[in-house]
């Protein structure tokens, strides 16, 4: 397994005999120093910072069917345009305590939470994975879970921004180095797929409405492109039994629509992080294979 994208450079360029492009061995050793003294955590969670004040962004326009580049950052009740340095993730809220500084609204606590819970995703991941494909990837797939969560709970919609565009980026993805490789890839995104729209479609004949969202749907596509078939089972599993829990008291009493997302969105997230140990466990301890 290549260690790192710094490595893969590497043996690629010597393979290939580039001299001019030649990364040394010592380079790499001193990617691995900074990586070992927490140097990559701190950048990754700084990079995960800016990523969440994206988010932000993203959550908010893109079920409205807005652009998240024009127009640019601004408050929501007087227009006025935010400046660049109120907008650094995290600070900027706390210089401002809260308020525009135009016609001191308040802002939305949101803002500095989802910047500081995408910065922590990204800084644990790699400082568990290192400097690697796999941390990249795992803090991309947890960015779009979380923003689908976030777009679901408020809107009750999950942006084909979020799920086709990671769907995209899952079968991408696939093809570097370390992680699920490129068939085990698209066979996920088909059976996460596959399996959501045989319920929509059993449930729509049996109850005679809509039973599956088709966010819903085109998300396990997704899911399924970053853990695989195994993975999409698991994810559906957990889904549903968290938005039985948790949500089904409330639906049955109020009436209200489950957002399922949510429920999947955490059922990802579990799987991705414990999958494997979770499958195996019911393997060896439930079929006693």
């Amino acid at each position: 397994m290549l260690g790192s994208p710094v490595r893969f450079f590497y043996i690629v360029c010597s393979h290939q005999g580039v001299d001019q492009l030649e990364v040394h061995q010592e380079y790499v050793a001193l990617i691995e120093i900074l990586t070992e003294a927490g140097v990559v955590t701190v950048i990754a969670g700084l990079f995960g910072l800016t990523i969440g004040s994206f988010l932000n962004v993203c959550t908010f326009r893109w079920p409205e069917d807005e652009s998240v580049v024009f127009p640019g950052s601004h408050c929501p009740r007087c227009g006025q345009p935010i400046r660049w340095y109120d907008n650094v993730p995290v600070l900027g809220y706390i210089l401002l305590r809260g308020r525009c500084r135009a016609c001191r609204d308040p802002i939305s606590l949101q803002y500095p939470l989802v910047e500081l819970a995408t910065g922590l995703v990204w800084a644990g991941m790699f400082s568990y994975a290192g400097l690697s494909w796999e941390a990249f990837r795992g803090g991309l797939l947890l960015t779009i879970l979380f923003g689908i969560a976030l777009t679901d709970a408020r809107f009750y919609i999950i942006p084909d921004q979020f799920s086709l565009g990671g769907l995209v980026l899952g079968l991408g993805l696939a093809f570097l180095p370390e992680g699920i490789d490129p068939l085990a890839a698209l066979l996920g995104a088909v059976l996460g797929f596959a399996l959501l729209e045989s319920v929509a479609v059993a449930g729509k004949w049996m109850f005679k409405k809509d039973a599956m969202g088709g966010g819903d749907i085109k998300m396990m596509a997704m899911v399924g492109a970053f853990v695989g078939m195994a993975g999409v089972l698991l994810t559906i599993f957990l889904g549903a039994l968290l938005g039985s829990v948790i949500f089904g008291p409330i639906s049955y009493k109020t009436k209200k629509l489950v957002p399922f997302g949510i429920f999947l969105a955490a059922g990802a997230a579990v799987t991705y992080g414990f999958g494997s140990d979770i499958i195996d466990w019911y393997v060896v301890n439930v079929l006693q294979l």
